[in-house]
């Protein structure tokens, strides 16, 4: 295969200078409520990243590094309407294009030799989306999805990196195991503890011990490390033919009262809400599943208004919560499971949560999505998940 990852740079801010050409050559970031100092850096410009601000950090922090830091809110609509225009480009070069958030693609261009080389192909690209839409994209080129990521990582802005069967062992092993895609924090511990720190250990690594410490996923992982996964790019709309996001759990002990089951809700409601922004959905259904410690279950599902935001889910399963199970003077519950429906993309329709009220909650939600994508789902975590026994400390 030949696989292209496309990396929109800076996405948010460089939208933002489009958009405003006098934030041109200096420090921007995108942030929640600039006007107060305790919001948070959602993206940053090249200028402001060499400086050292980071995504997440507060305002008054990153202002500590780069005192002429242009603050600007988000335009998330204009970042939709972007996203969707760069993707317009990738399509007309292959109908294998797969969506990874607003700002990253992947292209499959196996089959498309009339229009060049995998290589040319991605400066054709790069020169094409600056020309029609003012931003810059830092392209991937390789022979899976994995190490097209990475090499999208490696060059920045506005450039191509070529990882290829002949020459993956010296660009891509000596990285550390975190650049690869879902190994975050504790996974890399995990792998440290084995005395695996580069991708090269990884590859490398006993297989069964790796199977017995992680299971199929580790597996996996060492394949992708050695360029063997095998993960197809999705078709252009297979990503609409989602109908349903979920996630459920079986807890470490049972759950016995609306305390302990909304702990698990809100973390469920987390995972469920992170996945559709990374799809790019609302949901227009919540539906909350149970399974008591006799095995039996119960199920219930209502309509809510069109939403992104973990909060909102949250609200309606702990609401179905009381309509399913009696709490302490009920059986009480071995797992959970959190599952949404009537999926529309954002940006369609009238009421659309990214777009309409809720800003703080929007950002705040939005945020968080950056450090996880980062730094792993368990990087942050809400005050109902600290110090509880009901789930993994890893997730």
């Amino acid at each position: 295969m030949d696989i292209l990852h496309c990396d929109l740079n800076n996405f948010y801010a460089s939208v933002e200078q489009v958009l405003n050409p006098d934030l041109e050559g200096k420090y921007v970031a995108v942030s929640g409520s600039p006007e107060k100092r305790s919001g948070v850096i959602l993206a940053k410009n090249t200028a402001a990243k060499r400086m050292g601000v980071k995504t997440g950090e507060a305002i008054w922090q990153a202002k500590q590094k780069c005192p002429e830091l242009i603050c600007v809110p988000p335009h998330f609509p204009y970042y939709a309407h972007f996203s969707k225009r760069v993707r317009e480009i990738y399509e007309q070069y292959t109908d294998r294009v797969e969506g990874f958030g607003l700002d990253e693609c992947w292209l499959d261009v196996t089959h498309s030799g009339i229009y060049g080389t995998p290589f040319q192909i991605a400066e054709k690209l790069r020169e094409e989306v600056k020309q029609k839409t003012g931003l810059t994209i830092s392209v991937g080129v390789s022979f899976t999805k994995t190490f097209a990521k990475l090499g999208s990582d490696m060059k920045k802005p506005d450039a191509t990196t070529v990882i290829s069967r002949e020459n993956f062992r010296k660009v891509v092993w000596p990285l550390d195991v975190s650049e690869l895609l879902y190994i975050g924090s504790h996974t890399k511990r995990k792998l440290n503890e084995m005395g695996i720190f580069t991708l090269g250990d990884l590859a490398n690594a006993n297989p069964s011990a790796l199977k017995a410490r992680f299971g199929v996923v580790g597996e996996r992982m060492r394949n992708s490390a050695l360029g063997l996964d095998c993960d197809e790019v999705r078709r252009c709309g297979e990503e609409r033919e989602i109908k349903s996001v979920g996630h459920g759990t079986t807890t470490l002990r049972d759950m016995t009262t609306y305390a302990d089951a909304e702990t698990v809700i809100a973390l469920l409601s987390e995972m469920v809400a992170m996945r559709l922004r990374r799809y790019g959905f609302n949901c227009g259904v919540v539906k909350l599943d149970v399974r008591r410690n006799d095995l039996t279950h119960a199920g219930k599902q209502c309509a809510v208004h069109s939403t992104f935001l973990a909060r909102d889910i949250y609200n309606a399963a702990a609401r179905l919560l009381r309509s399913v199970w009696k709490g302490s003077a009920d059986k009480p519950l071995r797992s959970l499971s959190v599952n949404v429906s009537d999926l529309s993309p954002v940006g369609e329709g009238v009421q659309q949560s990214l777009f309409d009220g809720d800003d703080k909650q929007q950002k705040l939600e939005l945020s968080l999505d950056k450090i996880r994508k980062k730094f792993g789902f368990g990087a942050i975590k809400t005050a109902k998940m600290l110090d509880n026994d009901l789930v993994s400390k890893d997730l």
